[in-house]
């Protein structure tokens, strides 16, 4: 079964640091641009990052820039987000997206545009006192 599994979601205090991972199962996450998206209660779905499927072109959201980062180690099938400084605003479910793009030379966070085929189920990141 093709799928990718998130973990690493929790409860963290504002200004708190958080780590996520997402796995890819039944596939190798190499060939694919990877991302994360996030959809907050009663909100759509937004992008949060992307990466290519080398790691040579990372694009951010702008209220990820400078307090997140993604990185992939293809050789484990893994993409993380480390996420810094965090908001109550970045309270929601995260979820981890790739797609067969092995030769782009960017990403783009428009998740329903892109080459994005798999997303895993989600992880829930709340950011409380």
């Amino acid at each position: 079964q093709l799928q990718l599994v998130e973990s690493g979601g929790g409860l963290v205090q504002p200004g708190g640091s958080l780590g996520l991972s997402c796995a890819a199962s039944g596939f190798r996450l190499g060939p694919h641009t990877a991302g994360w998206l996030r959809q907050a209660p009663g909100k759509e779905r937004e992008g949060v990052a992307c990466i290519t499927a080398r790691g040579d072109a990372i694009t951010y959201a702008d209220s990820a820039k400078g307090r997140f980062t993604i990185s992939r180690d293809n050789g484990k099938d893994t993409v993380y987000l480390q996420m810094n400084s965090l908001k109550p605003e970045d309270t929601g479910v995260y979820y981890c997206a790739a797609g067969w793009d092995p030769y782009a030379s960017f990403c783009t966070l428009a998740f329903d545009k892109g080459p994005y085929e798999f997303t895993g189920q989600g992880t829930q990141v709340t950011v409380s006192s």
